[in-house]
């Protein structure tokens, strides 16, 4: 089981990417990227579109950027978010198949959604065929098992965290993705950690979301709601004694196809 976007989880979601963490993202993808006014970029994952406002001032009106998700809930999102760009079109569809036409990409860009496609190498066929040669494919996926809170009971942190090992397909894709996009004939791929700490729980705290999104899932793989509550008032007893802690380790992998 994973993720259903279109829950309260995805709501959640949403509010992650409006984070510090969501917004050191964004910019390390708009870094590494080149883009050029007049670009066709597609962002596959694109969520609630808070990247997409940016790839669409970049490119400018005679640039078209595709914001393809296949959550209805989060292209609507992205659709009021992006309500002043005239550039950006929405494909509700699923990675691997975008129907866009071969070679019709200048760059191809994907946030912490790969991870969560099954079979992920038929996502990376469609963005191979779909990019054009020289093209640039740049993604932010999380090394999933290096996510972890700090400050709760040893035996009740293992269960919520081994709970959560459910909700996506690929917990280690940053891994897995260099050999995969070399295989497809890409080049000069370059890995760069994004990895960070939080030791408070903040309103707007990744922590915080980050909390309740695995709280919410623990409780559909079974874990009792006393053993979440006592869970989180755990985490909350340990920021109050200065011993709470909780580590992420984003990575971003571009590389251009040959």
């Amino acid at each position: 089981m994973s993720i259903d976007f279109d829950s309260d989880l995805g709501k959640l979601q949403r509010l992650m990417a409006e984070s510090i963490a969501g917004t050191t993202r964004r910019n390390a993808i708009l870094g590494e990227m080149q883009i050029q006014a007049g670009d066709t970029i597609i962002d596959v994952g694109c969520g609630a579109g808070h990247l997409l406002t940016h790839l669409a001032k970049a490119v400018g009106n005679s640039g078209v950027i595709y914001g393809l998700d296949p959550s209805e809930a989060q292209i609507e999102q992205a659709r009021k978010r992006c309500s002043e760009f005239i550039n950006i079109k929405y494909i509700k569809r699923n990675a691997d198949e975008s129907q866009l036409k071969t070679d019709s990409c200048h760059s191809v860009t994907s946030t912490q959604a790969l991870e969560y496609v099954p079979d992920v190498g038929l996502a990376l066929d469609e963005i191979t065929r779909i990019l054009k040669p020289g093209g640039a494919f740049v993604n932010v996926s999380i090394l999933w098992d290096h996510l972890k809170f700090h400050g709760a009971d040893e035996r009740l942190n293992k269960k919520i965290h081994e709970a959560f090992r459910a909700h996506c397909s690929h917990q280690m894709l940053p891994m897995e993705l260099p050999g995969k996009l070399e295989r497809r004939g890409f080049k000069n791929i370059k890995d760069k950690s994004l990895a960070f700490i939080i030791t408070r729980r903040d309103s707007n705290s990744p922590a915080r979301y980050s909390e309740a999104v695995m709280a919410n899932f623990a409780l559909t793989q079974g874990v009792s709601q006393e053993e979440v509550s006592d869970w989180k008032s755990q985490l909350e007893k340990a920021e109050q004694k200065g011993r709470f802690g909780f580590t992420s380790f984003p990575v971003l992998t571009s590389a251009y196809l040959s």
